[in-house]
């Protein structure tokens, strides 16, 4: 990581909060009540290789911050990146000021160990060449005989695995080859002790009191169940008015909906009453109609029967004075004629 023209004021955030998450990864396994730490995969972070852009001058303050915030992390190698851009005696003077720089604002960089006869005098020597720079390629040139790493300029070949060219091989043989275990040792007591210690302080758990008597963990375990279970009833007894409170309101919420029922049958039964009644009303009209309607039909057929009746008796009258009539004249006929 690195190159300060990439990163923002916050861009170090993401870093910290990912080796932290593996310290306490890590930290959830020392404290199982079975642990099998030789078991264990190791996800801390043991090296950080800060890259810095080769600008000749000095370090970016957005450089500055990030190593601050990350050195208390994790073990910080500098390296100078695509040193092929600047010229031999400005990356000699860069390293200086870059160092300088360091020193003065504090920054605590990883150095190779020196206590250990075996390695001390290379890892004195390689201090010295901090920050590493170096170069890279993806690419492939015939070398003589052999293939290597490289990049082709105009002006010649630099070659990535060549010390006189860069210090690539410097940090491949200091990383892997001599202080890979020192690596691991001083991120584990010395970062991951920092980050163990801060999370049980804030877990309740200090080796001495305000009075500086020493702690018994006995006690600090019984003041922390009680403050748990302090808190635990404190949450069950807000849980609980929560839950009554839901129920009243939910009751209410009942009740007024039963209200409402109510209220939307009555309205019903109402209405229904009123329609049954002019229903009633109107078969009640009905029927009276019905009834006149026979009376009237009834009057008439009686009536058509009586006028039937008084024709019939007229005509008959009628009949006999004419018969009696004719029988008078014919009377009266022979009367005129004498005895035959």
């Amino acid at each position: 990581m690195g190159q300060g023209e990439v990163l923002t004021a916050t861009g170090y955030k993401p870093i910290v909060e990912f080796i932290d998450a593996q310290f306490e990864a890590y930290l959830q396994e020392e404290l199982k009540i079975r642990r099998v730490l030789h078991t264990y995969h190791d996800s801390r972070i043991h090296a950080c290789l800060y890259f810095i852009a080769p600008t000749g001058h000095s370090l970016k303050s957005l450089d500055l911050v990030t190593m601050k915030k990350l050195d208390s992390k994790v073990n910080i190698i500098p390296i100078i990146a695509k040193s092929d851009a600047i010229s031999k005696s400005e990356l000699t003077k860069f390293k200086i000021k870059i160092t300088s720089e360091l020193v003065s604002n504090g920054v605590q960089i990883y150095q190779f160990p020196t206590d250990d006869e075996s390695v001390a005098e290379i890892n004195g020597t390689m201090n010295a060449h901090l920050p590493f720079a170096v170069i890279g390629s993806t690419e492939e040139l015939k070398i003589g005989n052999k293939m290597m790493k490289a990049r082709q300029y105009p002006w010649g070949t630099v070659q990535v695995e060549n010390e006189a060219h860069c210090d690539f091989v410097k940090l491949r043989e200091m990383l892997i080859r001599i202080n890979m275990e020192d690596l691991r040792e001083q991120t584990h007591s010395r970062h991951y002790e920092l980050y163990r210690r801060c999370k049980l302080e804030e877990m309740g758990f200090k080796d001495t009191d305000p009075d500086s008597k020493p702690f018994s963990l006995q006690e600090t375990y019984e003041a922390k169940r009680n403050e748990f279970l302090g808190e635990l009833q404190k949450k069950e007894e807000e849980m609980r008015q929560m839950f009554v409170q839901r129920v009243k309101e939910k009751e209410a919420e009942l009740k007024e909906a039963e209200k409402e029922l109510h209220e939307k049958f009555d309205r019903l039964k109402k209405l229904h009453q009123d329609e049954k009644k002019k229903l009633e009303d109107k078969k009640k009209s009905l029927d009276d109609e019905v009834n006149a309607f026979k009376q009237r039909k009834t009057a008439a057929e009686l009536l058509q029967s009586q006028g039937s009746q008084a024709g019939g008796a007229q005509t008959l009258k009628r009949d006999k004075e004419k018969k009696k009539a004719v029988i008078e004249a014919s009377c009266g006929l022979i009367g005129s004629f004498g005895p035959l």
